[in-house]
């Protein structure tokens, strides 16, 4: 094994060097794949209609719902794997990765059958009307069939970035983009699939992304690969998984509650378009927040290795990094939607109802978004070092304790503006508990320190 690819730089390199290695191909792979999904978009607004990307927002608290019980076994399997390897404990890191693997099958054949199986009831309940429905049908229909394979490829490529291959896992992420890219015009333009078309290209270019990552952890070369005895599923990594990833499981959860409120919400008081509104608001905002979580994800194995090596100075000095970096990230999308929604709005649609609900939607709804980078990083930082349960009530604050209730206010006196508002209210107030919580524990931890001295 290089030194290069040796997990225990980790605790011993510069942390501004290790946070550019590990975050940069980390932030460049979830944009790329956050600009895939604005990108599909784009061909479905334009190659499928207006009311396709209506159809497209119904499906997002069904694809949050997919994905959490993906990031519920991924996140927790790659937080455990760097804490193993910053306590020399490599054939631990190896026994989470067979579980890993074996916990995605059986996720993704139980749940994704189970979605299949009532899936009409479910889109309805969503908000789907007789219009949207047909659209949000082809496409999840697609997408939860290929389940198993998506699972496979997101959660084992965490664990390939927190083992000590970043750059892997941003090729992984890049392959999966860039065949999508390629494959979904000819399946929407070319072959005329429409929306069911798009969710195919997605399916087969996570195939390819798959295979790409299963090649990594069955060369016996690298770090941490598969050994013999790989599909015994051990009960207690299992807890130990569950217990880590249950923060970012609630927090995906959640979000499919306060979307589906939100589309019904926007169907009472806008109808189709206020919701395929929604949907572009998502899709660009979606997009620094997911910078943020590659920014994150590079934070998690360094984190997580110098809070299992006991190296607390270290530990804080990446997060204070991280928090400074997501700050600046989400201040660039407040410049752009506040200064430009019109023009964002117009890439998805020709349709000028659409494009002006929605850039009013993104001119109000980005209002405290420079607050929101610093918020995912500091409930990560939590998931990182293991506090389950205060990243678990991190993650649901925003969504139960200050979305939810500003929903069932701001709406009954604003209309569809009052959506917006929601969404800056709970924002704020979230990076409030956020920084509460967190000079909380710095106290804590300095208060030990003092006492251990």
């Amino acid at each position: 094994m290089s030194v290069k690819n040796n997990p225990h730089i980790l605790g011993t390199e510069s942390i501004g060097k290790l946070l550019l290695q590990y975050s940069i191909p980390a932030i460049i792979g979830m944009t790329v794949t956050s600009l895939y999904n604005i990108i599909d978009s784009i061909f479905i607004g334009h190659g499928v209609g207006a009311i396709a990307i209506s159809g497209l927002a119904i499906s997002f608290p069904l694809m949050n719902l997919v994905i959490a019980f993906c990031t519920l076994v991924g996140t927790g399997g790659a937080t455990i794997s760097s804490i193993r390897l910053g306590q020399k404990d490599l054939a631990g890191a190896t026994e989470v990765l067979g579980t890993v693997l074996m916990l995605c099958i059986i996720n993704s054949v139980l749940f994704g059958g189970l979605f299949l199986l009532f899936l009409d009831p479910i889109l309805i309940f969503f908000g789907a009307s007789a219009t949207t429905l047909p659209y949000a049908r082809d496409f999840m229909q697609v997408i939860l069939w290929g389940t198993p394979i998506s699972y496979t490829m997101i959660s084992l490529n965490n664990v390939m970035r927190a083992t000590g291959y970043p750059k892997k896992a941003m090729l992984s992420s890049m392959i999966t983009v860039v065949a999508n890219i390629i494959i979904a015009p000819i399946f929407i333009f070319h072959f005329r699939w429409g929306i069911r078309g798009a969710a195919l290209a997605t399916i087969i270019s996570q195939f390819i992304g798959m295979v790409w990552v299963l090649h990594h952890f069955m060369n016996k070369e690298n770090y941490v690969h598969f050994q013999k005895g790989f599909h015994i599923v051990r009960i207690r990594i299992v807890k130990n998984i569950f217990s880590i990833g249950m923060a970012p499981f609630l927090m995906n959860v959640c979000a499919c509650g306060i979307v589906i409120v939100i589309n019904n919400i926007l169907q009472k008081s806008g109808g189709d378009m206020a919701i395929g509104a929604y949907g572009i608001i998502n899709r660009v905002l979606m997009l620094f927040v997911m910078i943020i979580m590659g920014l994150t994800m590079g934070m998690q194995p360094i984190v997580g290795y110098n809070y299992g090596a006991n190296l607390q100075n270290r530990v804080t000095r990446t997060l204070k990094l991280g928090i400074i970096s997501g700050v600046s990230i989400n201040m660039i999308g407040f410049i752009s939607c506040v200064f430009f929604p019109n023009t964002i709005s117009s890439m998805f649609t020709s349709e000028q109802t659409l494009i002006h609900i929605a850039a009013t939607g993104l001119r109000i709804s980005v209002l405290a978004f420079p607050f929101v980078g610093s918020q995912i990083v500091i409930s990560n930082f939590f998931q990182s070092i293991g506090q389950a349960k205060i990243s678990i009530f991190m993650s649901l604050s925003r969504q139960l304790l200050y979305l939810l209730p500003c929903l069932l206010f701001f709406p009954q006196l604003f209309g569809t503006t009052g959506v917006w508002w929601s969404m800056v209210t709970s924002d704020f107030l979230a990076f409030v508990t956020a920084i509460f919580i967190l000079v909380y524990h710095f106290r804590r931890v300095a208060k030990n320190q003092q006492l251990v001295v």
